[in-house]
């Protein structure tokens, strides 16, 4: 896939999220692994989705149309520890409706910071994907801040904790350009469905 346009939608702040006829992927993950530089990565624009150095900036979920063809979805970032609890069952309640409802959705592509071991949040999410039958990728980030010895080492850690293989996974970084072709194949197939 060639990626000749895409632009910002709209945000939406409840669960009376933006409806089109555009087939969705969408992308979640820990709040700072990195979800809006991925986009801009994908996209090949430096600006198009924000990238915070505070996280938990993501409290929507933000909607880019890509080759006026599908829109890529960018999901609130769970897992901060300065919002407060109430914000945090309002962000998973918010989470989990589009997830369930959303009659476009193709694939949920979940994203895990290469230097960190997977969560209890993570785990989770990967659980209430599959359990909910959601086409579900995982994609890891920040390949280029460890040698490939490291990244090995903690694809083998994280497949073993997620119960996944290495063939489950995506392997990014947005600064060395790596797995920009794998990850649009994968868009690509989803989409097209």
């Amino acid at each position: 896939m060639v990626i000749k346009s895409a632009e910002f939608v709209t945000s939406v702040a409840d669960t009376n999220y933006y409806k089109s006829d555009y087939n969705e992927v969408a992308f979640v993950g820990r709040s700072n692994v990195g979800k809006s530089s991925l986009i801009n990565f994908i996209v090949n624009r430096k600006k198009l989705a924000r990238a915070s150095s505070m996280p938990g900036k993501t409290t929507l979920i933000n909607y880019y149309l890509v080759n006026k063809q599908f829109l890529l979805v960018d999901l609130p970032g769970y897992g901060y520890a300065e919002v407060s609890k109430g914000e945090k069952t309002n962000w998973g309640e918010f989470l989990e409706e589009y997830l369930k409802t959303s009659e476009k959705l193709k694939c949920v592509y979940l994203l895990l910071d290469i230097r960190r071991t997977p969560t209890a949040q993570d785990e989770q999410m990967l659980k209430f994907l599959y359990f909910n039958r959601i086409s579900t990728k995982v994609v890891v980030t920040k390949v280029d801040t460890l040698s490939k010895a490291q990244v090995s080492n903690q694809l083998q850690i994280i497949c073993s904790k997620l119960g996944i293989t290495r063939r489950d996974v995506i392997v990014t970084s947005s600064q060395d350009k790596e797995g920009h072709k794998d990850l649009l194949d994968s868009i690509e197939q989803f989409v097209n469905q």
